[in-house]
């Protein structure tokens, strides 16, 4: 029942209502129990014994088959409002195409031709390139009973089309290509993505299609979530934004992308430690969050929330961001496990930066998986700082007995990962805590704290990952005696 939960949780609730109210049109018996059985699976909770609450008894047979017709008319279903919602122009130029066609062997060349050159209008302002190409290619056939069309130009218009055709074809092989070289987990991914570029000769100008320009910054956000390298690639996020921004009549025919797409210049905003320009998208986010009657705010609102408790929490409202953690739903959003864990990893990091050890621990209790389950749902990054914050979070709570176990397991689990991909300050930091831990007395010596300049630090400071800076503000507020948050928030701001 899992996967026709899943795809009940994708509707909103008017899309849920509309369902409905096609499953009553088409049920011809009031005994049918599809109705029922939706309603039974769209809620958080696992049911039980399905079959025997629709009807009263054991009916492995008669509740499979229910259920099949169930998951088959929801896939109908999500794909015919796919059809009227995204692709309802494509629907209207295709018509014009065809109704041409009908004209022009009719020989109502006049009336033809005008039916046609509508269609590529139309095909113009949605970058419809593949219908475009049979938009010319009719035009080109039927250039000689129209005096006024020029064949040359029109031949033109046909292999300038084939251009862009072409260049979309080579984004989806620049995607594909990026994406193999992530799996590999190469660290010179900046490389990666200009050869890839320049393999497949991609450039970015105002001719790229709104859906080109988002698969640019989904690969180079991945690779820069990846290296943690978000200052080199700022000026790039920019300029693909401004030309996206410049699609205005575009924006609202591709909102999945849009949306998605201010995700990723709020986050990289963010992640360069301008909070105020991070801010300001998130709220463009939120506005297009509920257009459409808030088709895809339930999609994005895990990331959003996320950026939101962010930024809120490196901008001195750490009480603001604690909140809007606490007050999740996590049981509505099951399905986006990813978020849900970076959000739980984030709510441990802001309970800590205010000393809420206790608390903080609470919540790491419930990450009872092993690692490699959470390195396949989350990354191996993200494994990497949930054991670091563990690991101090029991120097903290004088879980002395843990500590050397949880610091061994991490360097024999992570050691040749970190050496092998340039992740050296991960294990000087530990190498840091360690000498800490045993022996506490060293942390306000000068020497301890040239030590943590030398290990921690890269110049320049507006390089600095936000993440691991706040790692190291650990080691500073100790050796200091300073108060961590204040620490962390002085050295990111």
């Amino acid at each position: 029942m899992s996967t026709i939960s899943s795809i009940i949780h994708t509707l909103s609730d008017e899309e849920k209502r509309s369902f409905l109210g096609l499953l009553r049109q088409k049920n011809k018996r009031n005994d049918t129990k599809n109705i029922q059985l939706f309603k039974l699976l769209d809620t958080t909770e696992t049911v039980k014994d399905l079959d025997i609450k629709l009807y009263g008894k054991p009916a492995k047979g008669a509740f499979h088959a229910l259920s099949k017709r169930l998951h088959d008319s929801l896939i109908d279903f999500v794909a015919s409002k796919s059809f009227e919602g995204e692709t309802s122009e494509e629907m209207e130029i295709l018509k014009l195409l065809l109704a041409s066609r009908i004209f022009f062997e009719q020989k109502q060349y006049k009336i033809g031709l005008k039916t046609l050159q509508k269609a590529e209008q139309k095909a113009k302002s949605y970058d419809l390139f593949t219908i475009l190409n049979e938009i010319y290619y009719t035009k080109i056939q039927y250039a000689h009973v129209h005096p006024a069309l020029v064949l040359g130009e029109l031949i033109t218009d046909f292999k300038n089309n084939k251009a862009a055709i072409q260049q979309e074809e080579n984004l989806n092989l620049f995607y594909a290509s990026v994406q193999n070289e992530l799996i590999k987990q190469r660290s010179d991914y900046g490389t990666i993505i200009r050869e890839a570029l320049s393999k497949f000769g991609i450039s970015i100008t105002k001719d790229l299609t709104f859906r080109s320009l988002f698969k640019i910054l989904d690969i180079t956000n991945k690779a820069a979530q990846a290296t943690r390298n978000y200052f080199t690639i700022l000026p790039f996020v920019e300029e693909a934004y401004s030309l996206i921004d410049s699609k205005g009549d575009l924006i609202d025919k591709h909102l999945f992308y849009h949306i998605q797409i201010l995700y990723y210049v709020a986050n990289a905003y963010f992640r360069n430690k301008d909070f105020k320009t991070s801010q300001r998208y998130l709220a463009l986010m939120i506005d297009q969050m509920k257009k459409m009657q808030g088709k895809y705010y339930r999609r994005f609102f895990p990331q959003y929330t996320l950026l939101y408790a962010l930024n809120l929490n490196y901008t001195n409202h750490a009480n603001q961001a604690i909140t809007a953690l606490e007050a999740f739903d996590d049981d509505h959003h099951k399905e986006q496990i990813t978020y849900l864990l970076d959000l739980k990893l984030s709510l441990i990091v802001f309970y800590f930066m205010q000393s809420r050890f206790k608390d903080a621990l609470s919540v790491l209790t419930n990450f009872y998986h092993s690692d490699h389950w959470y390195t396949e749902k989350a990354g191996i990054l993200w494994v990497i700082k949930k054991n670091l914050i563990e690991i101090l979070l029991h120097i903290e709570l004088d879980n002395l007995d843990l500590v050397e176990s949880r610091a061994n397991g991490f360097r024999k689990k992570h050691g040749a990962f970190l050496k092998n991909n340039g992740e050296k300050r991960a294990l000087e930091f530990l190498k840091l805590i360690l000498e800490y831990y045993r022996k506490p007395e060293i942390v306000t010596t000068e020497t301890f704290r040239n030590k943590i300049e030398a290990a921690l630090t890269i110049p320049p400071r507006e390089q600095e990952d936000i993440f691991e800076m706040s790692f190291y503000a650990w080691l500073k507020a100790k050796a200091y005696g300073t108060d961590l948050y204040q620490t962390a928030l002085e050295l990111v701001g």
